[in-house]
């Protein structure tokens, strides 16, 4: 008996590369940086024992890396077009993520993380036998003040090109 083609498959896309440009514009080095920093401050806080507000900071902290890493992955691999009604304002949704979520949600989580530390500096004194969290609360603190800041940068960035009238990331 005769076979009967399979239907039409979906038409292809481009293969897959790498947007160079974009891994040596400032905003995908920030990128970089945000995801090497802010990866620092939620493995800082969950290695340790941690309790109350640290919860929202390990929260946070999670949260705004992994929407960052989505962010710079469709970024390289130039496929934010991928995401609907996003995609088409790359730029802009960039721009509120660095400025509202980035720095917003650091900000706030490198507070918690310096009262916490201010909390155990009793701890930090000579001969103190006990398990001390305050290395780990002023490393997390200070990882994601840089973090913080490096979100401000790239919001700054994205501002800039959105003032003039550019649509591109780069």
């Amino acid at each position: 008996p005769p076979t009967v083609p399979p239907p039409p498959g979906p038409p292809a896309r481009g293969s897959l590369s790498l947007h160079r440009a974009y891994l040596r514009s400032p905003l995908g080095l920030l990128r970089l940086g945000q995801l090497a920093l802010g990866a620092a401050f939620w493995v800082t806080v969950a290695a340790h024992k941690y309790e109350g507000a640290a919860h929202f900071a390990l929260f946070a902290a999670v949260l705004i890396w992994l929407l960052t890493l989505a962010l710079f992955g469709l970024s390289l691999l130039g496929r934010w077009e991928l995401v609907p009604w996003l995609g088409s304002r790359w730029l802009l949704t960039n721009l509120v993520h660095d400025l509202a979520l980035g720095v917003g949600l650091y900000a706030a989580a490198t507070g918690i993380m310096g009262h916490k530390a201010k909390q155990r500096s009793f701890c930090n004194l000579p001969g103190y036998s006990q398990h001390c969290l305050y290395s780990a609360y002023v490393s997390a603190s200070i990882c994601g003040g840089i973090t913080a800041c490096l979100y401000l940068f790239s919001g700054l960035y994205c501002l800039l090109r959105r003032c003039q009238d550019q649509r591109d990331i780069i």
